[in-house]
């Protein structure tokens, strides 16, 4: 009779044996991460976050992000606030999946609500969006950029080649009427400025992805890279500024991203910036630029659920949300453009 061993038993097993981490078990699902499934594991060395993509997406890519993820953190690790990464494996006879490992820490995420231990002011939000800057500003800052993940002379071109595809992938996949993906993407083809350096990008960069201590605004980590790249640093600031401080009497794209910040006196994203620039050396000259395509890029890219939930294939509050979400996204990109001289 063939003994069939649970995943969970297996992962056990295979820890103890290849890592020397003994009495692991799978505690719970976390909550955080779109793409991949995120649990706690109790050990006897202390408790771990495990990192695998889901059973029922898993291709020959799916462990892509979590092996991208895990190279980039290793590299970040005591450079900036990072999840301390423990090991990756990509035999799928352990898991059925590739899957990572890394030290728990202990945070909140904040979205459109305060931790109850911060004081409701204006000062506290501000002490948030600092953190936020100064943690990003410390990815940024280094260099130079960790050898093996990935091409410099390639990087240069992120923003161009982000450009191409997504305008490419949405007009052979349109599912409706959106002319600014095009419109915007044009000016942005255009006007794509050279960069003035190159450095390891998060390129999801914003409140939701941070763990924040419970009593005090402080990073403790920064989380999800499986999007992370080499670019222009400035396409996470513009990412995260746009989406900073914004006036809720417009439409709001993703409205709960970083909504604590949508108060009258906090601190504005171009201030938020200008702190960046002031720790990192490197210049914003083309922030109203890098704000735009961020918020394009965002809605192009989501464009993708939306048109799965047109076709019967999902059907969640996420993706029948993005009916208006998308159109707010591409027309806060447009207003950010017009500024900056698009016709």
């Amino acid at each position: 009779m063939q003994v069939v061993i649970d995943p969970a038993e297996r992962l056990s097993r295979w820890l103890e044996r290849e890592a020397g981490i003994s009495e692991a078990r799978i505690v719970r699902r976390l909550t955080g991460g779109n793409a991949n499934v995120t649990s706690l594991v109790e050990t006897a060395n202390g408790p771990m976050v495990l990192r695998h993509p889901p059973a029922d997406t898993v291709s020959d890519l799916a462990g892509a992000g979590i092996a991208r993820e895990y190279r980039f953190t290793t590299a970040i690790a005591g450079r900036a606030p990072v999840a301390e990464p423990v090991l990756f494996c990509d035999d799928p006879a352990v898991l059925g999946a590739p899957f990572s490992l890394t030290r728990f820490v202990r945070g909140t995420a904040i979205t459109d609500a305060l931790p109850p231990a911060y004081p409701d002011t204006v000062a506290t939000r501000d002490m948030i969006g600092h953190a936020l800057i100064d943690a990003l500003a410390s990815v940024h800052s280094i260099a130079p950029v960790p050898a093996g993940l990935g091409d410099i002379d390639k990087a240069r071109n992120f923003v161009v080649r982000q450009i191409e595809r997504w305008r490419a992938v949405r007009s052979a996949h349109a599912v409706r009427d959106l002319p600014l993906i095009e419109s915007v993407g044009a000016w942005l083809a255009e006007n794509a400025p050279e960069p003035e350096a190159v450095r390891i990008v998060h390129c999801d960069y914003h409140l939701d992805n941070l763990l924040l201590a419970p009593d005090v605004p402080e990073v403790r980590a920064i989380l999800d890279w499986e999007m992370a790249t080499l670019a222009d640093p400035m396409v996470d600031v513009g990412l995260a500024t746009a989406m900073w401080n914004r006036d809720e009497q417009l439409p709001l794209g993703f409205a709960f991203v970083q909504r604590i910040s949508n108060v009258s006196g906090v601190v504005t994203g171009s201030e938020l910036a200008q702190r960046w620039s002031h720790a990192t050396g490197l210049s914003i000259d083309h922030l109203g630029y890098f704000q735009a395509f961020a918020l394009w890029r965002l809605a192009a890219i989501v464009e993708g659920a939306y048109g799965l939930f047109r076709q019967g294939q999902v059907d969640r509050p996420y993706e029948r949300g993005l009916e208006k979400d998308v159109p707010a996204l591409l027309d806060a990109a447009r207003r950010i453009a017009a500024a900056e001289g698009m016709a």
